[in-house]
């Protein structure tokens, strides 16, 4: 569906022909550019760069806003299911056909990375770690890299039956709390994430990054993998896409922030594998923090466990 809603964009434009030739350095010359590069490959990426509404409308922040109070219709289960799989030694993919999820597995339990639309996350994330032998049960944490829906809808969920401690960006906070308007519901303000926050979870850490642009709040993530017994690092961009308010201000937010993230990545990358650590306890999942009183000073935020 992406590839033929951008290859229509394209044509629309006459960026996918030949005989109309766009002016040099500019915006249409660019896009074209950027088209015969993603090719067949990634026209994802494509349209989340480069095929955006001019404003910067976030389609998903404005059809929450438009649904508001109303039961959302699912759409098919067909047009969005897909089978949970493992990826690598401790790294289970557990998304749908459009969204992912990520379930990290430790020696005391999973750590979640986003929870996607909230009528995908039981049949996705619940029975799919159920079907690769995993209890949802010890997801003990849920890292969600920004506040729009195909992102953050299943946390409420999680947090309400397993007591996941959850886990985004300030201003993504702030954002799905000033709304009210989650499909499924709001979590509770629960752990606000820092910059260079360690979350470490029995013998694995994964290593957040802030990088506002995509959104405000956005994370991104550094971490450890095995893959048949070698370590790896993977380096999760929290979010990419260009669906903000147009300003030179925020896209220097958005490139200070990739620049940063690639920085990190490369150094984590150059880095010698982390040794080997002994399994930690699971840390009893405490009361999520409520949010303060307008006016008030928050209370401190608790530390994710093995800090």
């Amino acid at each position: 569906m992406k590839i033929k809603s951008a290859t229509a964009f394209l044509m629309a434009m006459g960026l996918v022909s030949a005989s109309a030739a766009p002016v040099p350095d500019s915006i249409d010359a660019h896009v074209l550019a950027a088209q015969k590069a993603a090719g067949l490959d990634f026209p994802g990426t494509l349209e989340v760069l480069c095929i955006q509404p001019a404003d910067g409308t976030d389609g998903t922040t404005a059809a929450r806003a438009a649904n508001a109070g109303r039961p959302r219709v699912t759409p098919p289960r067909e047009s969005w299911y897909a089978e949970p799989a493992k990826v690598f030694d401790n790294v289970y993919w557990v998304g749908t056909k459009i969204n992912s999820a990520w379930a990290i597995k430790t020696s005391a339990g999973i750590i979640l990375l986003d929870t996607m639309y909230n009528y995908a996350a039981e049949t996705e994330i619940v029975d799919g770690l159920k079907k690769l032998g995993l209890d949802p049960a010890t997801i003990k944490y849920v890292i969600v890299s920004h506040g729009h829906g195909d992102h953050d809808e299943g946390a409420k969920m999680l947090q309400d039956r397993y007591g996941t401690r959850v886990i985004m960006g300030a201003a993504d906070w702030d954002a799905i709390t000033k709304a009210n308007n989650m499909p499924g519901g709001v979590p509770k303000r629960d752990i606000v994430a820092t910059d260079g926050q360690k979350v470490t979870l029995g013998d694995e850490t994964v290593t957040i990054l802030l990088t506002p642009g995509h959104t405000l709040g956005t994370l991104s993530m550094i971490f450890p993998v095995k893959d048949n017994g070698k370590t790896l690092m993977v380096a999760y961009s929290g979010g990419m896409g260009f669906n903000f308010p147009r300003s030179p201000e925020r896209f220097d937010t958005y490139i200070a922030s990739a620049k940063k993230f690639g920085d990190a990545a490369k150094a984590a990358g150059q880095a010698p594998p982390p040794p080997a650590t002994e399994p930690e306890a699971a840390a009893p999942a405490a009361e999520p923090a409520a949010p303060a009183p307008d006016g008030a000073a928050p209370a401190p935020e608790p530390a994710p466990a093995g800090q």
